[in-house]
Parts: C-alpha cells; sequence; structure tokens
C-alpha cells in the first residue's frame, strides 16, 4: 500500500512539474527581451534588445548565403527565430579570420560576445 501511495504521490508531482514548464498560448512575453516574431532574425543595435530592432524574414533570405547588415548598422544583441541555425559574424563579408558563432533557433542572445555585421542562416 506505502509503494502505490508513493508512485501515486511521484507521478502526480511529474505531471505538475510537467504543466507548470510547459509553455502555453496564454503565456505573457518576457519584458527582458524584445519582440520578434517566428520565422525572423531579429537583431538589436544596444546589448539587452535595446535600439531600433532591424529584422529580416526567413522567406526573403537566400540560405547559406552572407547578409551583411546595412551600411552603418551592426549589432550587439539579437534573437533567432527562423527555424534554422545562424551564424553571426564580425566581419561584413562572413570571413572566418574575425569573431563568428552559430546559434540554433530560439536563441537570446542578450549581449553579443563581438559586434556583429553579417550572417548566414543555414539549412539545418
Amino acid at each position: 500500500m506505502r509503494t502505490t501511495r508513493t508512485t501515486a504521490l511521484v507521478l502526480g508531482l511529474a505531471t505538475v512539474l510537467a504543466c507548470a514548464a510547459a509553455p502555453t498560448a496564454s503565456a505573457a512575453p518576457d519584458k527582458r527581451r524584445g519582440e520578434c516574431s517566428a520565422g525572423q532574425l531579429c537583431v538589436w543595435p544596444k546589448a539587452g534588445f535595446r535600439g531600433e530592432r532591424a529584422t529580416s524574414e526567413l522567406a526573403g533570405i537566400e540560405i547559406e548565403s552572407c547578409v551583411t547588415l546595412p551600411a552603418g548598422t551592426t549589432a550587439a544583441s539579437f534573437a533567432n527565430r527562423t527555424g534554422r541555425p545562424v551564424t553571426t559574424y564580425q566581419s561584413a563579408t562572413c570571413a572566418e579570420t574575425g569573431e563568428f558563432a552559430t546559434y540554433p533557433s530560439g536563441t537570446w542572445v542578450p549581449e553579443s560576445p563581438y559586434v556583429v555585421r553579417a550572417y548566414k542562416v543555414w539549412e539545418s
């Protein structure tokens, strides 16, 4: 009888924890992050998702091609919601002689370790 009660308690606790961790459609957005919709790569000129946000839609990005941010634009924070991995580059030509790193979809980077000047979106 004790084993049955213990098992029921453990299963009940697991269910409560799973429900608490599961995202819901009505969950309020995290105010510490900037706005960035699904299918977008969003960049901000200042750390902490501050400044005027620039977005790129996955539908308008040529996969595996270097995309340079517009002249005079750099990013200090970004969010990858493209559904694909994205590599950000310190170099405006996606040169691998400068700093670069690849981030999976769903990544929010409040402070890039280097100034971002270009990026590539990968197939997978």
